[in-house]
């Protein structure tokens, strides 16, 4: 009974983290007047205030002392932190400036990009089907590029990205809040400067905003903060097949807002390209499923 009520908490969980994120382009879409580099700057700085307060709240100086006595650790998770702000500042760029679809895209074919490096860098044997999965998701691509002359950077350099970021954390034996309050506390710097010295917006000055817009900024952390805490919990309680299908309902919240909301144009390269993802999804889902009912 136990073990029951805690899979239905991780998948309200897990659930509520996705939903948040699905709808993150509706939250950065309201500060779309603000810059991409400003916004990403107000996002590390309040994520890194919240992520603060909540080690103290959970107790966890320890674990991050430990870690702060790790120099290789310190070294890779700088790395990771610049991917993680490279991912980040995409995603808001793709909002605000109306490629929520490139995003949509980008994330669907994150999973997969996920298997593939799985099987490349960990050794992690890709069955018959993830290959066929992703073959027809490359495919997809490629039609797009070959026959519509454009290649969709946004979604690929998204997906590369948080793959990549995913598999170096998987890497390290790194507690995640722990280790994403050092990865915001080393883009701090960085942050701080570019607002003391390059942020020319209005925007950039908090005396000279109305409160709603100021608050909204401030807001990024939460944004970017809770979802991962709901994730943490679901992902604790909930069986890793049953995370890997939930995982698509972010990027088909963004699909939706993208076409129903926003009147993004899907265009015949795109609808080609999204076909043969959505494909390549439904042959890993299944084949994820089956495996995991045969072990």
């Amino acid at each position: 009974m136990f073990a029951q009520n805690a899979e239905k908490q991780g998948v309200i969980y897990a659930v509520l983290a996705y939903v948040m994120w699905g709808l993150a382009p509706l939250y950065f879409k309201l500060i779309a007047q603000v810059p991409a580099p400003e916004i990403l700057m107000q996002r590390i700085i309040w994520s890194f205030v919240l992520l603060i307060m909540i080690i103290q709240v959970i107790k966890k100086w320890d674990q991050l002392r430990e870690l702060l006595g790790q120099p290789k650790t310190l070294l890779k998770l700088f790395g990771t932190a610049v991917m993680l702000a490279f991912n980040w500042g995409l995603f808001i760029w793709a909002v605000t400036n109306d490629h929520v679809l490139d995003a949509s895209l980008g994330y669907y074919i994150n999973p997969l990009l996920n298997v593939l490096l799985g099987g490349v860098f960990l050794g992690e044997r890709l069955q018959k089907w993830q290959g066929v999965a992703v073959a027809l998701a490359f495919i997809g691509v490629l039609i797009q590029v070959v026959s519509f002359g454009s290649f969709p950077w946004v979604s690929v350099f998204l997906a590369i990205s948080f793959a990549l970021y995913g598999l170096f954390r998987k890497q390290m034996q790194v507690d995640s809040l722990t280790g994403l309050l050092v990865e915001s506390a080393m883009m701090m710097p960085i942050a701080i400067a570019y607002w003391l010295f390059f942020a020319n917006s209005p925007a950039a000055d908090f005396s000279a905003n109305s409160w709603s817009l100021n608050l909204l900024l401030i807001g990024t952390g939460l944004v970017t903060t809770v979802p991962l805490l709901c994730f943490i919990a679901g992902a604790k309680r909930v069986k890793y097949s049953t995370m890997g299908f939930l995982q698509y309902i972010g990027p088909s919240f963004m699909f939706i807002q993208a076409v129903l909301i926003y009147h993004e144009e899907v265009g015949t390269g795109r609808w080609i390209t999204f076909g043969f993802i959505w494909a390549a999804l439904l042959i890993f889902t299944l084949d994820s499923i089956k495996r995991y009912r045969q072990s």
